[in-house]
């Protein structure tokens, strides 16, 4: 193995020992300080990285303690551009989400089930769960039960469980807020052409498709709808051209 190849794997399992530390740092009370005392830490390795000398080590010691009793870590600071790279990739985690979309009954019947998802696989978002069923009166009822109190509601729930529903989770960055931009306003006659309600409804009583309005909607929806053995967690082949860091 060259030389080179050595320091990049040295460096990478400092880097990844470096996010480790901070991310146990986080819960503690000087979280701030110790992540970025890593961060001047992977800079400071940048620099010197294109002079090829690498400083040593980074410490830190809370203020008003001894070198004895002091709290003290030190970083490693043998870390490559690769510490942005795994930087980046633990943010795209944290930002990955969840939605719960659903083809009701008259877009099911209307047989636009792989209009609604090709938009979705189109846009780089990944299909999780899917399941077709006929809900009960009362499974609708919980669905909407946040409208219990509005004169719709009860036909409204008449309408979810009068036929089969295409029920699915979809995966990916701001996929609950983008969601709802696909679909489109509640009513399509104020949806934008583009969006799915926009090109394919014409009513609000019959707008053909729900999507999660928030992450704790989209956290109880998902619940109510699916097992959690029912969600797959998988890579996709295309993540790399959708999410890749150059």
């Amino acid at each position: 193995m060259s030389s080179s190849s050595k320091l990049y794997q040295s460096a990478s399992k400092a880097a990844r020992s470096l996010l480790s530390a901070v991310s146990q740092a986080q819960r503690s009370s000087s979280s701030s300080v110790l992540t970025a005392e890593g961060r001047n830490a992977a800079l400071a390795t940048l620099t010197n990285l294109g002079r090829k000398t690498l400083p040593t080590v980074y410490s830190y010691h809370k203020a008003g303690g001894s070198h004895r009793h002091a709290h003290g870590w030190g970083w490693l600071a043998a870390v490559p551009a690769a510490v942005y790279m795994l930087q980046d990739q633990e943010a795209h985690a944290a930002e990955m989400e969840r939605t719960f979309i659903a083809i009701k009954p008259d877009g099911v019947q209307r047989g636009l089930i792989s209009e609604i998802v090709s938009r979705f696989e189109r846009k780089g978002y990944k299909l999780v769960a899917i399941k077709l069923i006929v809900p009960s009166k009362e499974f609708a009822q919980k669905h909407y039960h946040d409208l219990k109190d509005r004169p719709f509601f009860n036909g409204l729930c008449d309408f979810l469980s009068s036929g089969p529903v295409l029920a699915m989770v979809w995966e990916g960055e701001g996929v609950i807020k983008y969601g709802r931009k696909l679909i489109g306003a509640t009513d399509p006659q104020k949806s934008e052409p583009g969006t799915i309600r926009g090109d394919l409804a014409v009513v609000v009583g019959r707008n053909i498709i729900h999507g999660s309005d928030g992450p704790e909607t989209a956290k109880d929806e998902i619940a109510l709808w699916f097992e959690p053995k029912e969600l797959v967690s998988y890579t996709s082949n295309t993540e790399k051209w959708i999410y890749g860091v150059n």
